[in-house]
């Protein structure tokens, strides 16, 4: 069907020969008794020869119909087609294109067969009819049965005795043969009891050492877990250590910063004070100077131009350093503004896509939910599936367990189990290498443990920072609490009055129902009235009854009312009006309530994140700053003085002037500082 025609080899089924044309599908192939040629049929109407995986000849049909199934005589003499329109055709051979053509069926043929002395033609279409043909030549003849098709008997004559003698010699055979059998069963079964032996102590011999190898195993990883717990404690104990040292070292590195600074400004003092010395004492010899240059201008004439020189260039120093000074100072603050509005934008950015986070995050809840509860339906079914393959299990186990008992007579077991028992020793041997590597895998491993270990330790920090965070938040989810707690008791009251003014309703209904009841009274005593109508006397105190029952009881009542009733649903309209207004105002009042409080939630993560992410900075800043103060003074010692950094504190307090912004902004009440927190930040009390 694919437009395919192969050549198969049954012999050794093998693919000697193919012939594709993909635009035909073949419906219909037969081969030659010599196998040179093939002749197939298909859906471009044509009656193909393939030869050598080539087609040779090709025959289109005059009337474009298509041939369905063609058949080859034994003798190679004759070829049949059946074809979609019914007909039977008789195709000269070898191929002309000539043939004779006979209506047989009304529908297209599908079958075509021919007997294997080519005397009877058979054919099957889809109108469901079985047509046999009478093979002719056009003389009349039929068609010669081939002698070698009479097929000669196996059977030969022979003598009495040569039978007698060989029924005998056949006894004799068979009783040797099953004398053997018995002797190689016998064999077999001695062999079986030796192997089973030998099975039975090489698996009691693997047990043991497999107990062994376990006890081992178990021993080697108590020992590994108590070394574990050991050298926890000690690194815990190493941790608490250099905690306290570190804790000590910031205390003395800030005391000796402090008194650092304090010598930085006694030495700056002592520099001005010395600078106002020295120019005073210059001004004094400035008038001696001038008091003597007239007597020793001749002589000091010289020493003074070395002295103006002297002036000029210490002058230009000072101001070259001043200007220096000037300088840096500059590049400073607008490094400072710099890096100041690059972390404004960096962290606003951040700030906007933690909201788009959340607010993902929101969705993905309500979606996680639907899922959890799917999932759980579906446990619930597959736990039912389970006990169903429970039972199954258990029948299974039963079926297997007679199996075994059967399979433990058969020889195969003994083969198995010799190949068990090497496969075994070889896993022995792969398990001891292995258990050697995995002793060398543990030691990194265990290298590896200290190493996270040292990383998990700033994260367990933050955590802390984090759940001191969220009792800030607990305490502010009380105080919310205890607002939605008064609402509901605003909610309670409002019930109440609901159920005052249902009770109210009620009661008016009662009262409707009772004059339903009276109404219907009156129209039945009015139906009994209009029955008298032909006797005056009788109609006359019906009508004096029903006044004296209706008329005189009903008159005052009847003056108010109608005000009564006006005023009834004129108050009854504006409780209901106040009620559904009401309503309406807690439910925007929760609604506002809510919403508040998440964005105020996330407003205080994110801020609290930002001041955390600034205080770090400012201890590096300061950080940063302490090493540059310290070696500045140690220039300013050896070149004589000179400006000290201030960029780096306009920074830091830029920096904290924005914590407080932020701090300011947050609505949750600030975590206490810690002492190392109050260490690294300047200025906090301890």
């Amino acid at each position: 069907m694919d437009g395919a025609v192969y050549e198969w080899q049954l012999k050794d089924f093998r693919r000697t020969s193919e012939n594709v044309l993909k635009s035909c599908a073949y419906t219909c192939a037969v081969c030659t008794a010599d196998a040179r040629a093939i002749y197939a049929v298909g859906s471009d109407r044509k009656l193909k020869e393939i030869a050598d995986s080539n087609v040779t000849k090709e025959i289109a049909d005059p009337n474009s119909v298509q041939i369905n199934q063609i058949v080859l005589s034994h003798s190679g003499r004759m070829l049949f087609a059946g074809t979609e329109a019914g007909t039977i055709r008789s195709y000269k051979f070898p191929l002309t294109g000539d043939y004779t053509e006979i209506q047989v069926h009304a529908a297209p043929v599908t079958r075509l067969r021919i007997t294997a002395d080519d005397a009877f033609l058979f054919s099957v279409a889809e109108d469901a009819t079985v047509y046999t043909f009478d093979v002719r030549d056009k003389e009349g003849r039929s068609a010669k049965r081939d002698k070698e098709m009479m097929a000669f008997a196996e059977e030969i004559l022979v003598t009495k005795t040569d039978l007698e003698e060989k029924t005998q010699t056949m006894q004799e055979l068979k009783t040797k043969v099953e004398e053997l059998t018995m002797q190689n069963e016998y064999q077999l079964r001695l062999q079986d009891l030796n192997y089973s032996e030998k099975i039975k102590e090489a698996t009691e011999k693997f047990n043991q050492e497999l107990d062994a190898d376990k006890k081992t195993y178990e021993l080697l990883l108590q020992a590994k877990n108590d070394m574990e717990m050991e050298y926890e404690e000690k690194i815990k104990q190493l941790e608490e250590r250099h905690q306290q040292q570190l804790i000590a070292l910031e205390a003395q590195y800030q005391q000796k910063i402090m008194t650092e600074v304090e010598r930085y400004q006694q030495l700056m003092n002592e520099k001005a004070a010395q600078n106002e010395k020295w120019e005073a004492k210059l001004e004094t010899e400035k008038e001696d100077h001038d008091k003597a240059l007239a007597e020793l201008t001749e002589d000091f004439e010289g020493r003074l131009q070395e002295e103006v020189s002297i002036l000029e260039r210490e002058r230009g120093e000072k101001e070259g350093l001043i200007a220096e000074f000037d300088e840096t100072r500059r590049q400073l603050e607008e490094d400072v503004d710099r890096e100041i509005e690059e972390l404004k934008e960096k962290y606003e950015a951040k700030l906007a896509t933690e909201r788009e986070a959340a607010l993902r995050l929101k969705g993905e809840n309500g979606i996680m939910r639907k899922k959890f509860t799917a999932l759980q339906k579906d446990i619930e079914d597959q736990k039912d599936t389970i006990q169903g393959l429970y039972e199954n299990k258990k029948q299974l186990h039963d079926h297997i367990g007679q199996l075994e008992k059967d399979i433990q007579g058969l020889k195969k077991e003994i083969r198995e189990r010799d190949e068990t028992i090497g496969d075994k020793e070889k896993r022995i041997y792969d398990l001891k290498k292995k258990n050697q590597e995995l002793e060398k895998f543990k030691f990194v491993l265990d290298y590896k443990i200290k190493e996270l270990k040292k990383q998990i330790e700033p994260r367990e920090v933050e955590i802390m920072d984090m759940k001191e965070q969220i009792k800030d938040m607990d305490l502010e989810l009380e105080r919310y609490h205890k607002n939605n707690s008064s609402l509901e008791l605003t909610i309670t009251d409002l019930r109440l009055k609901l159920e005052g003014m249902q009770r109210e309703i009620l009661s008016q209904r009662t009262k409707l129902g009772d004059q339903d009841a009276k109404v219907r009274g009156l129209k039945t005593e009015l139906h009994e009235t209009v029955q008298h109508i032909q006797d005056p006397k009788a109609l006359k105190d019906s009508v004096k009854r029903m006044y004296q029952k209706h008329v005189t009881e009903a008159v005052a009542s009847r003056a108010i009312e109608p005000d009564i009733a006006a005023e009834y649903t004129r108050q009854r309209e504006y409780l209901e009006k106040s009620v559904e207004s009401l309503k309406r105002k807690l439910n925007k009042n929760m609604e506002l309530h809510r919403s508040d409080n998440m964005r105020m939630m996330q407003e205080n993560v994110t801020l609290v994140k930002e001041i955390n992410e600034l205080r770090r900075e400012i201890k590096q800043m300061k950080m940063a700053q302490r090493a540059a103060s310290l070696t500045g003074m140690g220039a300013s010692m050896k070149g004589g003085g000179g400006g000290g950094d201030m960029g780096g504190g306009g920074e830091a307090a830029r920096l904290r002037q924005r914590i407080d912004e932020l701090e300011a902004g947050a609505t949750i009440a600030q975590r206490p500082v810690s002492r190392e927190r109050a260490i690294e930040m300047p200025g906090a009390a301890p």
